[in-house]
């Protein structure tokens, strides 16, 4: 083979998606089952379908790689299912419960009826140490190494296989923590060592605490894992090309993601937002609402004038991770969501999901209550025979029965029961786009909907609709974008650090000198070299900032901010000022602004192969056949077009339905798409 590929795979709940580019650009997708007892598994075969629709075998492939990139959810089901490491916390000594006081003992401080979340580390696997470093970083009193070895030897008799270091203060002075990392190595040499100055060497106590241990929690689940993979890629002739794409949509290396683990919490989503903004930049349209539905949830972010918002205010399953990462909202809303009623005779879908085994009633694998899929199904929108391309004939016997035993409870009939599945898991994620926007001061309507993800294609029009938004794109990657976004991503390395200051009395000079320091750790640390391929590597500086009496930053950007100017801190100031402004609707310039966190990200460009982005050029007829479906209250006889025949202008109206091999589009009655330069559909959507 004298081609040369890039090659993206995401693993999401039901299917992994792997998408290859070639030197030409020609784009070549694939989904295979994933299988979350081992997601090697399912990568691997996928890769081997990957193969044999590029006329080779694995081996073939995998030697013709430049390189693979990787998202996963291997951090993000250990947290949502519990079944992490047995972890344990080493603090200094009077500060182990602040774990579980968290910031107010549970996450809805107010709600009186919640119970609290049980802490990732039980309390008596966390373990105070004689130590204490003062706010400055001054030594309060020296750390007693007996006292680590004592509770060393106490960890490893609870048979702990990891531990998360968090002294006070760490942030200013890590001696402490250092020295304790050392002494675990040479006395625990098995065990995941996570230390909170490596981690997230900042201000904020809980935050630093709950960060390192997630970290700690999910590392061992990530090194297995990607020590397994990277194994069997290199046994089946890969040249040790693995990159790991992070929440914040760069990609490091397999050993960077294994030390820095809770990175990986938002990995396969994170691709989704990097390939929506490739998708803004390649059709001009500056302000879309990236919608992802998967099999098992749907992602919802938002893209406004080219720019995703990035937050360190991020958690997940009810544990703060404060790295930064893409602002996604993640709701339990997917093709295996499971409809049901319960014993109060309300009818609900989800937050249950059918997963991928036994996956949707119509699978054929034991699944017995219906589900999303199973309704697009009954309602004509999936074709049984040829779903998957064929390769999975869908069981509609089976999915009448049971959507007819739904109806009995609901006192309709199958039909009836789908078509309300349907209008409540749109409903959902309608609200979940609200809460995306109007949450953000924009209304959804200036927005374009991003349709992507197997299962959106289904649902996008009557979601845009409910929301009164009028475009929405679908572009012909659709059902495995995550994955062709991260070939649009590059190497990143993100460092952080507190730095307290009153802006009005710093100096332009201070300011550069830790940004100087901070470029220096970043750039010795970064590891860029092997895959930029001779690229100039680019620094993005940005600062945490507040108003004096404010709890949470702000993060402003300091592109195009002269450090050598004098004035450079008050323009700093006065830039926090504007963007709070357009946060918040206020400022508040008489009042003291304070520097929190110094950040920033090392860029390291890397070869891109987007894809062939023409549209098809063919003189087949782009109608395969007609078909009956359910739309708007009665069946209709509509035309089904084949998404790969269709040319650059081309135009048509719904009803409708346009299929492809992985995903299928729906249109109703007054949508009408046009076909864009790219062989996109661009739908425009009729009110209701």
């Amino acid at each position: 083979m004298n081609a040369k590929y890039i090659i993206g795979i995401d693993v999401g709940g039901t299917f992994t998606d792997l998408v290859a580019t070639d030197s030409k650009g020609q784009v070549t997708f694939t989904k295979s089952p994933s299988t979350p007892q081992d997601q090697s598994i399912g990568v691997l075969e996928g890769l081997a379908q990957l193969a044999d629709l590029l006329g080779t075998d694995l081996r073939g492939l995998l030697r013709a790689t430049e390189r693979i990139v990787h998202g996963m959810t291997v951090a993000t089901n250990a947290l949502l299912e519990r079944k992490g490491a047995r972890t344990a916390l080493l603090t200094t000594a009077g500060h182990r419960d602040v774990l579980e006081m968290r910031e107010g003992l549970k996450p809805e401080r107010y709600n009186l009826a919640m119970i609290p979340p049980e802490p990732l580390v039980p309390r008596q696997l966390r373990r105070g140490i004689a130590e204490r470093m003062g706010w400055d970083g001054e030594v309060i009193a020296p750390l007693d190494e007996d006292s680590v070895r004592q509770q060393i030897e106490l960890l490893k008799q609870h048979g702990v296989e990891s531990v998360a270091v968090c002294y006070l203060h760490s942030y200013r002075n890590p001696a402490h923590e250092r020295r304790t990392g050392e002494l675990l190595a040479q006395l625990m040499p098995a065990a995941y060592v996570s230390l909170s100055c490596e981690v997230l060497p900042q201000i904020k106590e809980y935050e630093r605490v709950s960060t390192t241990v997630v970290n700690a929690y999910v590392g061992p689940a990530i090194k297995r894992y990607l020590d397994n993979l990277r194994s069997k890629l290199v046994d089946a002739g890969l040249s040790d090309k693995l990159y790991i794409i992070l929440s914040h949509g760069g990609i490091t290396s397999v050993g960077e993601a294994t030390r820095l683990a809770a990175g990986t919490a938002l990995s396969g989503p994170a691709g989704g937002i990097a390939g929506t903004l490739a998708c803004a930049e390649i059709t001009a349209q500056p302000n879309l609402i990236p919608f992802d539905m998967g099999g098992t949830s749907t992602d919802i972010s938002l893209v406004n004038d080219g720019q995703a918002v990035l937050s360190a205010e991020r958690g997940l399953a009810g544990e703060r991770i404060a790295m930064r990462s893409f602002d996604i909202l993640s709701i339990a809303s997917g093709g295996g969501s499971i409809a049901h009623v319960d014993d109060g005779g309300i009818f609900d879908v989800g937050p249950q999901s059918a997963g991928s085994w036994p996956g949707p009633v119509c699978y054929g694998r034991g699944g017995q209550q219906p589900t999303v899929t199973d309704a697009n199904l009954l309602l004509g929108y999936l074709d049984a025979d040829h779903f998957l391309g064929g390769r999975n004939a869908l069981d509609v016997a089976a999915t009448e029965q049971a959507m007819r035993t739904l109806g009995q409870r609901l006192g309709l009939d199958a039909i009836e029961a789908a078509a309300g599945i349907l209008r409540l898991i749109n409903i959902k994620m309608a609200d979940g786009v609200r809460l995306m926007t109007l949450r953000r001061g924009v209304d959804p309507r200036d927005f374009a909907l991003l349709s992507f993800g197997g299962a959106a294609g289904l649902h996008a029009t009557e979601v845009a609709r409910e929301l009164g938004v009028r475009r929405v794109l679908v572009p012909t990657v659709a059902s495995v974008l995550s994955a062709w976004g991260m070939l649009a991503s590059d190497l990143k390395y993100e460092l952080s650090r507190s730095f307290l200051a009153d802006v009005g009395r710093l100096r332009s000079s201070e300011l550069k000198q830790m940004y100087a320091q901070l470029e220096d750790e970043a750039f010795s640390r970064c590891g860029f070299s092997a895959l930029q391929d001779g690229a100039g590597l680019r620094v993005e500086r940005s600062a945490q900032m507040r108003y004096g009496e404010q709890i949470y930053e702000v993060e402003v950007s300091l592109a195009g901010l002269d450090l050598d100017d004098p004035a450079a801190c008050e323009a700093l100031a006065e830039r926090f000022h504007r963007r709070h402004e357009e946060l918040y609707t206020y400022s508040s310039p008489g009042q003291e602004v304070v520097l929190v966190n110094l950040h920033v990200a090392v860029i390291g460009p890397v070869p891109k192969q987007f894809g062939n982005t023409e549209a098809y050029g063919g003189n087949e007829a782009p109608i395969k056949r007609h078909k009956e479906i359910f739309t708007g209250g009665c069946w209709r006889s509509v035309p089904v077009y084949a998404m790969e025949r269709l040319s650059a202008g081309h135009t048509f109206h719904g009803p409708a339905v346009i299929e492809a091999e992985t995903t299928t589009v729906i249109l109703h009655e007054g949508d009408t798409t046009s076909i864009t330069a790219h062989g996109w559909l661009d739908v425009t959507v009729a009110s209701r």
